[in-house]
């Protein structure tokens, strides 16, 4: 189940340095927080080169990884993000599972558009160069303060046209060129998971046609974590794209409109990142001063608390799943709750498996962060048109290689959360999928009760039910190389 509900509208508070091709640097966020209690461990990231599309200008044909764990390990776990997320939405689970599972190293992906977004003064922050008022003022306060003449210059939706293309093919052509590389032609396993979107992506990948070979033949197992793909019903929220009419007439609005998905449907579909981003660097470096958002005009009421709150509890507060509007469940946490005693502004008490540091820590990282500023609407239309796996006259219209359902033969592991967990629908999907296909075992897990959509990515280990039980199921693989 790809995680795009047709309910999810309203501002969401989700929120490089490109290398030389196969060229590495260390991360720049490990030092910076420490005392989080998150460290990624040995990092590297790095550039892959992707297909080539026409009229895209060559530097972004490219996708950038970070890697955890040691370059020598013969295990690769491949890891997509979601919906208007990015690489460091695997921060966490990343570097606990190269350091744990023996002999495997994670490589997280940024999707090709990350390399649209500027995060200049971001990074300024992060390394002490610049205030975190002096990068909401660049990203978000010039948009109420026209005195503000030094500041973010969105894209013009005009002159990137060339993100039409970008739409399954193209990714499934990136992450493909991605498993290669990793697989470092047969020396290593490739294992393929996601997040959300990324968890359809990871089951849509097993069953695209690769001039002739199926996805499937380049992998040892899938994981989706809160999303997958399998239903011909579609996605839990949103109708499937079957007919040839449904994806023409979605091909002639994109072509009429913006490149880029616009949750706001305000021409600012990049907004999520900076609001997402420089609240977390807020609560992550002032997490005790009054809420930089709470004189801002254009914060949505409903992320308002009704009382003063600290950074801290400004961020706990939009992200938690009691607090957080339910058309935000997309980056709902399960994480505590608003102070209740001292005076204000109110911090937050963790009481639940997700702290607000991690959440702070995770969508602060820059570069290669957890929020994708410029989603690609055409990578929504396509996979919603490959939501059941199959061709249709739909996938026939958009260029979708939907050829080997039948022929998947790897293991497969779901879980499954409150969000993903809606009418059973990630479980329903795998279950599904098993069955159309050569699946020889699944596994699934239902935290659907307990678990927020974030939780399985940012929980604490001892409370992450994700990595307790995916980490067996990864070390019981056949094609495991221990």
């Amino acid at each position: 189940m790809r995680v795009r509900f047709g309910a999810v509208v309203g501002a969401v508070i989700l929120l490089t340095t490109i290398l030389a091709a196969f060229g590495s640097s260390p991360s720049s966020g490990a030092d910076r927080r420490t005392g989080t209690g998150l460290s990624l461990g040995p990092t590297a990231t790095f550039s892959v080169p992707g297909v080539t599309v026409s009229g895209t200008p060559t530097q972004y044909d490219k996708v950038m990884i970070r890697r955890f764990g040691s370059a020598s390990a013969t295990n690769v776990l491949v890891l997509v993000p979601g919906t208007l997320a990015g690489a460091a939405d695997f921060d966490i689970i990343g570097p606990y599972l190269a350091k744990h599972v023996p002999n495997l190293q994670v490589w997280a992906e940024m999707r090709r558009e990350g390399a649209l977004e500027d995060n200049s003064m971001l990074l300024k922050v992060i390394k002490g160069k610049a205030t975190v008022q002096q990068a909401f003022d660049y990203y978000l306060g010039y948009l109420a303060d026209p005195s503000i003449t030094t500041h973010y210059q969105p894209l013009s939706a005009s002159q990137y046209g060339f993100v039409d293309q970008w739409g399954l093919a193209v990714t499934m052509g990136d992450l493909n060129n991605v498993i290669e590389l990793a697989r470092d032609g047969g020396k290593r396993t490739v294992i393929l998971g996601g997040h959300s979107l990324g968890g359809a992506e990871a089951s849509i990948y097993p069953v695209w046609d690769f001039n002739g070979q199926g996805g499937y033949e380049n992998i040892a197992g899938i994981i989706g974590i809160d999303g997958d793909a399998g239903l011909a019903s579609g996605f839990a929220g949103s109708t499937p794209i079957t007919t040839a009419a449904e994806a023409t007439t979605a091909l002639t609005n994109l072509e009429a409109g913006s490149p880029w998905l616009d949750l706001l449907g305000a021409g600012l579909p990049w907004i999520t990142g900076p609001f997402g981003e420089v609240g977390a660097l807020a609560a992550l470096d002032e997490p005790n001063t009054a809420s930089i958002f709470e004189q801002f005009p254009l914060l949505p009421a409903e992320l308002k608390p009704s009382v003063a709150v600290t950074n801290v509890g400004q961020l706990g507060y939009d992200f938690d799943a009691a607090t957080s509007p339910a058309s935000l469940a997309l980056i709902h946490a399960t994480s505590g709750h608003l102070a209740t005693t001292g005076s204000p502004p109110f911090g937050w008490v963790n009481d639940g498996p997700t702290p607000v540091q991690n959440i702070a820590g995770v969508f602060s990282e820059e570069p290669l962060g957890a929020i994708d500023w410029y989603y690609p609407e055409r990578l929504s239309i396509d996979t919603e048109a490959a939501s059941a796996l199959t061709e249709t006259p739909a996938a026939s219209v958009l260029g979708l290689s939907l050829d080997h359902l039948s022929q998947v033969d790897v293991p497969m592991y779901v879980i499954q959360t409150s969000l993903g967990g809606t009418d059973n629908a990630v479980i329903d999907a795998a279950e599904a999928y098993k069955a159309a296909s050569k699946i020889p075992s699944l596994t699934t897990e239902n935290e659907a009760a307990v678990y927020a959509h974030l939780d399985p990515l940012l929980a604490t280990a001892s409370q992450n039910d994700f990595l307790q039980t995916v980490i067996p199921w990864i070390e019981k693989l056949p094609a495991y190389k221990s």
